[in-house]
């Protein structure tokens, strides 16, 4: 964002510098480093680097039933291994999980959030009986059922115990952060974009296996670690708009985003972690060294392409 001169009593005031590019890379160690993920993490770190920038490594964990302590470590010395560097500490999602349940109470605060005791079960059953559901960007959208019960009968399931999700009212979520006008933001790739999170409908904020969500917990927690700008894959294009609508309730920082390529198999099939192959212990162990690595996801040794460098 240009920084504009501005002018007091005819005395121009000093421009501020503006903040320094940080960048992040965020795993799950639900797996092993694959091609994808050097693609992703050597895009993100070159173009702090280019930048003179801070780059910054933070480990995806929530889902507790998928993590694994055996994949975290396997990524961090995979990374170093490739010759990346972050600055410490390393954050992790889970150890910030008050973080998210302040957030979620405050949502909750403003009447933007609601109890969800529908099972998935039940959920697609209404979908199915509704040949004209409306689709969304993941599949159908949850047809609203918990939104509509009144304050009595959310009091009493909840006083029951009834397993539920925490849902975000769209419709009360949109009317409260667009009062003011539309919620914008800027990709490097793409220009300026209007958010249409309603796209969504009313998205899973929290579960009660798992405390937080990816929508909640990567917008807070980029905002905590003070990340200026998201690079990732363009799969998650549709996904900012979600998080720039949580960061208009939340009051949040809104950095730019730069949504880059996915890296694909001969097929054209987007790399996975289902892929061994191509993880980045089994190219090791075929011979390959550090360099032959980073080239084969995308970056030759001591290159700097212009979009990792973010220009544009």
């Amino acid at each position: 964002m240009t920084v504009c001169q501005s002018y007091c009593g005819g005395a121009a005031k000093p421009v501020p510098d503006p903040p320094a590019t940080v960048t992040r890379f965020a795993p799950s160690p639900t797996g092993l480093l694959h091609l994808g993920h050097v693609h992703a993490a050597l895009f993100a770190w070159r173009a702090a680097r280019a930048a003179g920038g801070r780059f910054l490594l933070r480990i995806e964990d929530i889902d507790r039933g998928r993590c694994r302590p055996a994949f975290e470590a396997a990524i961090l010395e995979d990374l170093a291994w490739l010759g990346l560097t972050w600055e410490a500490p390393v954050r992790r999602q889970s150890a910030h999980l008050a973080a998210h349940r302040a957030a979620l109470d405050r949502l909750a605060r403003m009447g933007v959030v609601y109890p969800c005791f529908c099972t998935r079960a039940e959920i697609q059953a209404e979908i199915a009986a509704s040949p004209s559901a409306p689709q969304g960007p993941d599949g159908p959208l949850y047809p609203g059922t918990c939104r509509r019960l009144d304050a009595a009968e959310r009091s009493a399931r909840l006083a029951e115990g009834r397993p539920h999700a925490l849902r975000l009212d769209m419709a009360a979520a949109l009317a409260r952060a667009t009062a003011a006008g539309p919620l914008l933001w800027h990709d490097r790739a793409r220009g300026t974009q209007r958010a249409a999170p309603q796209r969504f409908g009313d998205v899973v904020l929290a579960r009660k296996d798992v405390p937080t969500s990816y929508h909640l917990a990567v917008t807070l927690d980029d905002a905590a670690q003070g990340v200026t700008l998201v690079t990732r894959g363009e799969d998650l294009v549709e996904a900012t708009h979600v998080h720039r609508l949580l960061q208009a309730l939340l009051d949040l920082p809104v950095p730019t985003w730069h949504h880059h390529a996915l890296m694909t198999d001969d097929t054209g099939r987007r790399l996975a972690k289902r892929d061994n192959a191509r993880a980045v212990r089994a190219l090791r162990e075929s011979g390959l060294d550090a360099v032959e690595v980073r080239a084969r996801a995308g970056f030759p040794d001591g290159s700097i392409s212009a979009t990792a460098a973010g220009a544009g």
